[in-house]
């Protein structure tokens, strides 16, 4: 009996050991499992999280694939009319949910794009994808991106000279990016980023004719080592993204006419141009050049419109008030001289023979070319099918606001020399101040290595043109994404 209760007495103490170390590995155990439960439950929220994020971001793109099939060869008027059945005047436009597959054919999730429709003229886009998973569809992620349309008014100077070069003097100041097809010869001051899509190009300016990097300066050799320095304030990169296709303007060219046709602003060929002044009531005057002195491209006379005779000034019988139109297009199948000013109107004035194989141009200089308003609700484009030329008795100091095309020539002012003045003009002037973009095929240049043209050069980038261009101006065919963001 006595053994059988020293046994039980060891079996106690034994269940009460058994007992304890059970309840020290409980009391560890339990929060460690609990631990783990969280970590797994963690793991596979963070893992539909992620997941949500990804089917949205395919959601968004998506939808840029099926912008890029849309809109691919439409003429801007056919993008206008697509959009315009598209949004079908709502401001917002969204899209039936679309299932997910995983690359074996399961459905993974669900996402619904919805789009701010674009407002006129603008080349950008804004959409947002929102996703869910079917691990867990309570947990939506969202994202929104900004989709442009790259412009040909993206730059202060876009130059083509593909196999050549373009230069900038050392009185030029240039807020805003350059690009060139070919090379860059800069010796002034860039507040921004300057490149080629040339990696060297010969350079004929320099004292010993030699091949030089894509974006070079004649200054200090330490500037041309250097991305930054007292002449790339902003950086340079060559050789950098294909050339733009300067011919492919002669479409947009057609597209401008048309839209001109339609709301009665094309003027045909009369005489020897059309003379047309910008008012800031949103109308704009019109006289019928009747001569010019083709030394200087100065006006000579004016035509009347009703009858036989010539004016000696822009106004009385040779003047005739037009209003700018909704759509915003001028075309004159003709030479055109351009000044003025605009409050509220984006308008885009062009000058092209569609007939013919002779080239117009668009002369500036008369008088200023400005906005009321540098908020991006004024806008002017000019287009010449040749030139955007500053002609020989421009203002001494002269602005233009406006974004400049010259498609087969350049944008710039002749070497207008004395005997070709005539008396009329003078020889160099002061300065000229740029406000917007000038995209030139030819080597730009509004001033001469012998002093004639412009002493000082001033050329501001307006950033409302990298989303609102001008009407009908180039873009390029698809959309980018330019600004990312959870939301």
């Amino acid at each position: 009996m006595k053994n059988f209760f020293s046994l039980l007495q060891v079996k106690g103490y034994a269940t009460a050991y058994i007992l304890s170390i059970m309840t020290v590995v409980l009391f560890i155990a339990t929060p460690m499992l609990q631990y783990i439960t969280s970590s797994l439950r963690y793991s596979v929220h963070e893992s539909s999280k992620e997941e949500s994020l990804q089917v949205a971001e395919a959601g968004m793109y998506r939808y840029k694939w099926y912008l890029s099939h849309q809109l691919a060869g439409k003429t801007a008027q056919q993008t206008k009319q697509f959009w315009e059945n598209e949004c079908g005047g709502n401001v917002q436009k969204q899209y039936a949910e679309v299932e997910y597959f995983d690359p074996y054919g399961a459905g993974i999730g669900r996402y619904q794009v919805e789009i701010d429709c674009p407002q006129e003229y603008s080349t950008v886009i804004t959409v947002r994808s929102s996703a869910w998973t079917y691990k867990n569809t309570s947990l939506k992620r969202t994202v929104q991106a900004r989709f442009r349309k790259p412009s040909w008014s993206e730059y202060a100077v876009l130059s083509n000279v593909e196999t050549s070069f373009v230069r900038f003097g050392s009185d030029t100041e240039v807020f805003g990016p350059v690009h060139a097809n070919g090379g860059v010869h800069f010796d002034g001051v860039a507040h921004n980023t300057i490149t080629s899509s040339a990696e060297t190009y010969y350079d004929s300016d320099t004292d010993v004719h030699a091949w030089k990097d894509g974006v070079w300066t004649s200054w200090d050799d330490e500037y041309n080592s250097t991305q930054n320095s007292n002449v790339f304030l902003g950086g340079k990169e060559y050789p950098l993204t294909p050339p733009k296709d300067f011919n492919g303007v002669t479409t947009d060219l057609s597209v401008i006419k048309e839209a001109a046709v339609t709301s009665g602003t094309y003027f045909d060929s009369t005489a020897q141009g059309r003379r047309i002044i910008l008012k800031t009531n949103g109308t704009f005057d019109m006289c019928i050049v009747n001569s010019y002195n083709g030394s200087t491209n100065a006006i000579g006379n004016y035509k009347r419109w009703e009858s036989n005779g010539t004016c000696s000034s822009c106004s009385g019988q040779c003047l005739r008030n037009f209003s700018i139109p909704q759509n915003g297009a001028i075309f004159v199948e003709d030479n055109i001289w351009l000044e003025g000013a605009v409050d509220g109107s984006r308008v885009t004035v062009a000058a092209a023979d569609m007939s013919s194989s002779q080239e117009r141009s668009v002369f500036v200089g008369y008088g200023d070319l400005r906005y009321t308003n540098y908020d991006g609700s004024d806008v002017v484009g000019v287009i010449g099918e040749k030139d955007v030329e500053i002609i020989g008795p421009s203002l001494n100091v002269l602005r233009v606001d406006g974004a400049f095309l010259a498609q087969t020539g350049r944008v710039g002012r002749e070497h207008y020399t004395p005997a070709g003045c005539n008396g009329s003009c003078a020889v160099s002037r002061d300065t000229i101040t740029v406000y917007g973009a000038i995209a030139t095929n030819l080597r730009y240049g509004f001033a001469w290595t012998d002093g004639t043209g412009y002493h000082h050069r001033n050329l501001y980038f307006d950033n409302n043109l990298l989303y609102y261009p001008p009407p009908y101006f180039p873009v390029g065919t698809d959309y980018f994404i330019d600004l990312w963001e959870e939301i």
